[in-house]
């Protein structure tokens, strides 16, 4: 993480709760300014207190939104390079523009499935940042589920039993099947297919900077329990799933003008609603490198 300069003038920002049982909006902080120390430290805080930040009415250029970005950690860069905002390899375009050639904008289905940023990597997501660049007028919201409160919510027995299993998460591995349904992903090729190799993750991870833990399996990326029987894994999974994207663990964020969204891959999965495909939606997103879960 890197350090804010002291000399920056305190910005007179207020951090508001939202009304879920995740998530808490930073109202009258304006990210491309300078930040100093003690500021970025309520952000941070703010940021383990409350998994989901919405940061309000941010009229940031892509330099910024990497700059405050870069702040928490070094930045992926998204295997989809077909995606990449022009100049800037940090940013991933979300959205389901079509170019005058008819091809795609960016990844116009992202967020299909429930899921934690970049979980089929060794070192999954710390966060990502998503910064709203044109709405739609309706559609397009954002779901968050706290998977801390997941993990609390399961009963004694089933947790003690699920505590020391690990499961394997592939990008890839419904690729395909997005592909078959939608027009917005490009085929791999093989160099990009060697980037995303699976990795096998503890399907309860510790936060490194809380001590809490959390459930850390997903519908898009989660393949199978190791060691486990095939039948055994996938009944284990899909109760799983559903346990952890139950209401009372979900926040849904309805998208305004300029919002900046910065959550944390650590505690929370999220989904994509959907947008109509005659609406436009475009936004921008950055997402910080984390560590390898235990």
């Amino acid at each position: 993480m890197t350090a804010p300069s002291n000399s920056a003038p305190t910005q007179d920002f207020e951090i508001r709760r939202v009304d879920a049982p995740v998530g808490a909006e930073v109202i009258g902080l304006d990210i491309g300014r300078p930040i100093n120390a003690a500021d970025f430290a309520r952000i941070h805080r703010a940021h383990l207190d409350h998994h989901v930040l919405v940061f309000r009415d941010q009229r940031i250029t892509p330099e910024q939104h990497i700059a405050f970005s870069r702040r928490f950690g070094p930045l992926e860069i998204h295997v989809l390079h077909q995606f990449h905002l022009a100049g800037h390899p940090e940013i991933l375009t979300v959205s389901n523009i079509k170019k005058p050639d008819g091809e795609p904008l960016g990844l116009g289905d992202a967020g299909a499935y429930w899921h934690s940023d970049i979980s089929y990597k060794q070192n999954p997501s710390l966060g990502s940042l998503l910064h709203a660049q044109e709405l739609p007028s309706e559609g397009g919201d954002t779901l968050f589920a706290d998977q801390h409160l997941a993990w609390e919510g399961l009963p004694p027995a089933l947790q003690h039993r699920i505590l020391p299993l690990k499961a394997e998460h592939s990008y890839l591995a419904k690729y395909e099947e997005l592909r078959a349904r939608n027009p917005w992903r490009p085929k791999l090729s093989e160099e990009q297919i060697a980037k995303v190799a699976p990795a096998v993750q503890p399907v309860v991870r510790t936060h490194p900077e809380t001590g809490r833990k959390a459930l850390f399996v997903s519908e898009h990326f989660t393949t199978r329990i190791v060691d486990l029987p095939q039948d055994e894994s996938d009944a284990l999974l899909a109760e799983l799933f559903a346990h952890g994207t139950k209401p009372e663990y979900v926040y849904r964020h309805r998208w305004a003008p300029h919002d900046l969204v910065f959550w944390d891959n650590r505690s929370v999965m999220h989904l994509a609603a959907g947008t109509p495909d005659h609406l436009r939606r475009k936004l921008y997103r950055t997402t910080i490198e984390g560590d390898t879960p235990f």
